[in-house]
């Protein structure tokens, strides 16, 4: 009776089980209907997009596509965070992060295309970002559903690091007698692995002693791999203790050989990076296309697109190299992903350039260049991080890693965050940071706006303005991953910098208002007496620590910056309204003045 009751209960826990896997499945296949019904849905829009001719059927049109392009966004973001598959989750990032990237090249090419209709390199780049957002949409749903298109396969090569690390472990498996390779086969392998350094040897930027010893460790690992062989067959006949040590002893040469090509290929890739980053690091081609456009110098354009393409090529072929010594497939994703940016974005730049020096009084080239220019000059910021992630890895330590819309590490050496530790936010609070920042984003642009209208740019309430808004955006860029704040104790300093710039602004427009009328005077403290409180509030939760809550904390700091920065676009507006009055006020009586003078002489 009790082996029945048994039976019953393990009978029911598998039709539990079961049922509760044919929920999960089926739950997982509804989110993967949602992400192709919004994919199907931006596709949908973009056709139209791509047929639009007049401006104000774009401007209706683009605004749903943002609308649907944020939804996309949620969905795919949140099909990032639960991917277990690391290789995947970066195929989704790398192509998460082209849309991202493309939804304003889009705008500005589509309305440079507008502008100039009967332009043709207006309409090349605009064709460039429409199709490279098609791809990237179809390599979302690639990743999702799990299959290619016509089932095609995966064709990229396997990197040198990764091809090391298979023929060591075929090494180790001889070694151990769990199977064995025919020699041909071993040494095929081995020719693969060497026939991949051509890529380095091959390179016009490989100095010639590193490729000299590159070649020497090659030939080296060939003549290791015989000896390994021939030690293998002889351990096979005879099994004595002395040819089980050269045994041992040849599976170590051969190890150290590979060890030190690796070595040798890790130090040439990262050096030749790291020279190419510094090099660029001004951009200064880009500011000479910038320039020749606005002059409309063709000749010029020629030179520096001619410059901006050997730039690319040696990129292109930087990225190639740091692929094969990534040490894993993310960085290897990531290092595909930086190459495919520079080809495509390096011609775009051209493009984008041609059509300003063709129009060079047209401003929305120019603003369609400057987006293209800040793209590249964003993913040379982006491959400096790849570089240096690379670094950790072969160093047998990992970078710290800032996926999607996730908050930096605080640093451990700061009073105030001592008690903090990293708290990796899940999708909810990463779309809180995200909404929070777009809103700080917009603010910060307003406040620009209101900074451009003063003639007087050195007035001192502009100057508190413009040192805040720069501020506030690299808070915005913080909630992206991006920008010079890369950890939370960089934002708390910032934060607690910005809050003394918020108090100094105080005072400037308190100085400003003993020149007003006693209405307008009141007016503007009104605005004063709001920004005051929430300068204290910000410098005390900045120095506050939070046991364990990071997200608590720069959600609150983020959330003080933006109310500060809704009063300073507030207060900039009402003091060059003020300011515009009391010149005007001045001037009719330095008017009447005069008047009464001259009639007096009369």
């Amino acid at each position: 009776m009790i082996f029945t009751d048994k039976t019953g209960v393990i009978k029911a826990a598998r039709l539990l089980l079961s049922s509760v896997t044919k929920v999960l499945l089926l739950a997982d296949r509804v989110v993967i209907k949602q992400i192709i019904t919004s994919r199907n849905k931006v596709l949908a829009t973009m056709e139209r997009l791509e047929k639009v001719n007049s401006f104000q059927e774009f401007v209706q049109i683009f605004s749903q596509f943002g609308n649907e392009m944020v939804e996309f966004a949620h969905l795919t973001g949140d099909r990032q965070n639960d991917l277990k598959d690391e290789k995947k989750k970066a195929k989704m990032a790398a192509a998460r992060a082209v849309l991202e990237k493309c939804t304003m090249m889009l705008l500005t090419a589509s309305k440079t295309c507008l502008r100039h209709p009967n332009c043709e390199s207006a309409h090349k780049n605009k064709e460039g970002v429409f199709n490279r957002m098609k791809v990237a949409l179809d390599k979302v749903i690639e990743i999702v559903t799990d299959c290619k298109p016509g089932g095609e396969t995966d064709i990229s090569s396997v990197s040198i690091f990764t091809g090391i690390k298979e023929f060591k472990m075929n090494i180790e498996a001889l070694r151990e007698n769990l199977y064995f390779q025919s020699k041909e086969s071993l040494f095929a392998t081995l020719e693969v692995i060497l026939e991949r350094t051509e890529d380095f040897t091959d390179s016009a930027y490989t100095s010639h002693e590193r490729r000299e010893r590159i070649l020497e460790l090659s030939t080296q690992a060939r003549l290791d791999l015989q000896q390994l062989l021939s030690m293998w067959i002889q351990s096979q006949n005879k099994k004595t203790k002395s040819i089980a040590e050269e045994l041992e002893l040849a599976v170590l040469k051969i190890s150290h050989s590979l060890n030190e090509l690796k070595k040798e290929l890790h130090r040439t890739a990262t050096q030749l990076a790291a020279d190419l980053l510094k090099y660029h690091a001004d951009h200064v081609v880009l500011k000479a296309l910038k320039l020749t456009g606005v002059e409309g110098n063709l000749e010029g354009l020629a030179e520096y697109a001619c410059k901006l393409s050997e730039q690319k090529e040696q990129l292109v072929e930087v990225c190639r190299l740091l692929r094969h010594i990534s040490g894993t497939e993310p960085l290897e994703i990531t290092c595909i992903h930086a190459e495919e940016t520079f080809q495509v974005t390096g011609q775009q730049i051209i493009s984008a350039a041609e059509t300003l020096t063709l129009h060079p009084s047209s401003k929305i080239a120019k603003e369609n260049l400057d987006v293209f220019c800040e793209a590249w000059e964003s993913q040379i910021g982006d491959m400096s991080t790849l570089l240096r992630e690379i670094n950790d890895v072969f160093e047998g330590r990992r970078g710290e890693k800032y996926g999607y819309l996730s908050l930096p590490k605080p640093m451990k050496n700061n009073a105030n965050l001592k008690s903090l530790k990293p708290d990796k936010p899940d999708s909810e609070e990463q779309a809180k940071i995200a909404k929070l920042g777009l809103k700080l984003g917009l603010l910060t642009s307003d406040a620009n706006c209101e900074i451009k209208k003063w003639g007087d740019q050195e007035n001192e309430i502009v100057q508190n303005g413009r040192t805040m808004s720069s501020m506030a955006y690299s808070v915005y860029l913080f909630t992206r991953g991006e920008g010079p704040l890369k950890t939370s104790q960089d934002l708390i300093h910032q934060l607690e910098v910005f809050a003394e710039e918020g108090l100094k602004l105080a005072s400037s427009v308190q100085v400003f208002s003993k020149q007003l009328k006693d209405d307008d005077k009141l007016m503007l403290l009104l605005e004063i007496n709001k920004l005051i409180p929430l300068c204290h509030q910000l410098q005390t939760v900045t120095k506050t620590p939070l046991q364990n809550q990071v997200f608590l904390k720069v959600d609150k700091c983020i959330t003080k910056t933006r109310s500060m920065m809704a009063i300073l676009v507030q207060l900039l507006s009402l003091c060059y309204k003020l300011l515009k009055k009391l010149q005007m006020e001045n001037n009719s009586w330095v008017s009447v003045t005069n008047k009464d003078s001259m009639d007096g002489k009369t």
